[in-house]
């Protein structure tokens, strides 16, 4: 499978107004009109269940968890904190996959320092990717993180070739993705996906319909300010309309959050201050120098995305800031938390994995690594 330009000039026109062909109006309402496949679903065709589904589930049986990370706004962090949190999870000596499903920006590769690998094929199908770094696992700094990635991005011959697909053929490889992706026993499956509530969103829940336990569900991703979480409600309404459990909501972005000895201090004029004053502060009060500098990048409108959880009743499970620690990790591929912990600095990212774990029952005890009951 390597796709360079491929254009899907074959499938028939999509009506945007369709209302799905297992709906009990498939092929009766007046938006199906002149569609060429209104008899099929008039007949109930699509109201079959799909063979699929049940090779899905077989497939997914031993992930104890599966948790989609999804937003209605593009660029609010969704792949960053897939990505980091697969690290952090695996730190904890979880086992952990993560499946990319963005088959148009596929950036998990670069996220997980995988850039330049490839799938293989074995007897069982495809074989996720691999990732081992160094890892801090319970103070243990000869610990290794291992996670295993599957992306649309390992199958490209080169990073910078387009995949110009419709949603039919899009769909066709997320459930290659569920049905082919030999993961074998994994405590959680993370899923990262595009950004906004289109017909992947529908047939990767409609695929997973099987699959998905009660304490499985979604993890939201936004940022603080209006324009992003206008957005965001109606991925919440999504999630209400599919029956998806809401595991919590992540506010991403919420401020700036920097150590004092790393910012640029300038004086009115604009020019650059900085040792100047640097070395003042040590001089006349050097205890500041430990300190971190915190300022609000976006306004958080109405409660932020806080106060857009609390109005839809799902829980809220925290913070990140812009952190220049975390975009240099998500940059390099490597663990944020590793790096935090070695560096002797605070890991942002910590309490709300500790939240995620409550939301999924899976608080982790090390001694028993393993036998966490499945869904």
């Amino acid at each position: 499978f390597h796709p360079k330009y491929v254009m899907a000039d074959e499938e028939e026109s999509i009506n945007e107004q369709c209302v799905g062909p297992s709906s009990e109006q498939a092929g009766k309402a007046s938006t199906c009109d002149g569609c060429p496949n209104q008899k099929a679903c008039a007949a109930g065709d699509g109201r079959k269940e799909d063979p699929d589904l049940a090779i899905i589930k077989a497939r997914l049986s031993e992930v104890h968890r599966i948790i989609l990370v999804l937003s209605g706004k593009g660029g609010v962090g969704k792949s960053t904190m897939s990505a980091q949190l697969s690290f952090a999870l695996a730190a904890r000596g979880l086992r952990v996959g993560l499946l990319d499903v963005d088959i148009c920006g596929p950036s998990i590769p670069q996220m997980l320092g995988l850039r330049g690998q490839s799938v293989h094929q074995s007897a069982s199908g495809w074989s996720p990717v691999y990732v081992t770094q160094p890892g801090v696992a319970d103070g243990d700094d000869d610990d290794d993180v291992e996670l295993g990635v599957m992306s649309i991005g390992f199958m490209l011959p080169s990073e910078d070739d387009a995949v110009i697909w419709r949603g039919p053929r899009k769909n066709g490889l997320i459930k290659q993705f569920l049905t082919d992706v030999e993961w074998g026993q994994l405590d959680f499956l993370l899923v990262d996906t595009p950004p906004g509530t289109s017909d992947e969103h529908i047939s990767l829940v409609q695929f997973l319909s099987k699959a998905l336990g009660p304490s499985d569900g979604a993890l939201i991703v936004s940022t603080p300010q209006e324009v992003s979480l206008m957005d965001v409600r109606k991925e919440l309404s999504f999630c209400a309309k599919t029956k998806l459990r809401v595991l919590g909501v992540i506010e991403n972005m919420s401020g700036l959050l920097t150590p004092l000895q790393s910012v640029q201090l300038r004086d009115a004029s604009g020019g650059d201050v900085t040792a100047a004053a640097l070395a003042m502060i040590a001089e006349k009060c050097p205890e500041l120098l430990a300190l971190s500098i915190y300022s609000e990048v976006f306004p958080a409108a109405g409660g932020g995305a806080e106060g857009m959880a609390l109005s839809f009743g799902v829980p809220f499970l925290g913070r990140v800031p812009l952190e220049p620690a975390l975009t240099r990790a998500c940059e390099a591929g490597t663990s944020y938390g590793a790096s935090a912990r070695l560096g002797g600095s605070r890991d942002v990212l910590q309490p709300i994995v500790e939240r995620l774990l409550a939301a999924t029952k899976m608080q982790h005890d090390v001694n028993d690594i393993g036998t966490q009951q499945t869904r």
